[in-house]
């Protein structure tokens, strides 16, 4: 059973058939502004059938921010012409696909994905090394000594560079959903994570009333412009 995360603005459903599945369904607006406060998803399903120029912006839109869930859409037989590698999507499913052929679609996706992410990765940006194979980070060339959960939640907003996730999602994504404690540890650790980094804590920006991203150095310059503009 997997958790999915359906984007449609539709009054009807995109998929009949995944009305019949045992999977936890969140339904949303097909809109950028709601992205923000979604739920962590297995897969993310985008009702493609009536608008097709926006629903390939909003698959642009997905991948271009770090999207860690596997993408597909939901198209009629007349859509499919319109696709393209461009769409950058997993799979693409039809309106009047049974149940057993959705249920197929979603199982592979997800299990393709897993199998990436099992693969471990070494990330660099900002002057942060991270290498998941050692759990080792460095900062410019200097050890980082950190908890485990410190490491993890590093690791994951450094893999998602300036994408915001919610207290929630952090608590989801670096906890796990059997994490009872609440949204509270993870300002703690934030804190206790800016406070190792030292002169370089502004890596990790608080978005106000939202949660937290990792910066990037060119981000952390143009904020800097916006905040102290040349003068005329």
């Amino acid at each position: 059973m997997a958790q999915l995360l359906v984007l449609s603005s539709a009054d009807d459903p995109a998929l009949p058939s995944l009305e019949l599945l045992a999977h936890r369904i969140q339904t949303i607006p097909a809109d950028p502004a709601h992205l923000v406060s979604a739920g962590p998803a297995d897969a993310i399903l985008l009702d493609a059938r009536t608008d097709l120029v926006a629903a390939k912006s909003l698959c642009r839109i997905l991948t271009a921010t770090g999207l860690d869930a596997p993408l597909l859409v939901v198209v009629t037989e007349g859509g499919m012409a319109a696709l393209s590698d461009e769409w950058g999507i997993d799979d693409v499913v039809l309106t009047t696909a049974g149940p057993a052929e959705v249920d197929a679609r979603i199982r592979l996706a997800v299990a393709r994905d897993q199998r990436e992410h099992d693969t471990p990765v070494r990330v660099q940006a900002s002057g942060l090394t991270i290498d998941e194979a050692s759990y080792s980070a460095k900062l410019h060339g200097r050890p980082l000594d950190l908890t485990y959960k410190e490491f993890q939640l590093l690791h994951f907003l450094a893999m998602h560079p300036s994408r915001v996730f919610t207290r929630e999602q952090l608590l989801s994504e670096v906890w796990g959903y059997d994490y009872f404690g609440g949204t509270r540890t993870v300002d703690v650790h934030v804190r206790r994570l800016r406070a190792k980094l030292g002169e370089f804590e502004q890596l990790i920006g608080t978005v106000r009333n939202v949660g937290y991203r990792f910066i990037l150095a060119d981000d952390a310059a143009d904020d800097a412009d916006a905040t102290h503009p040349a003068p005329a």
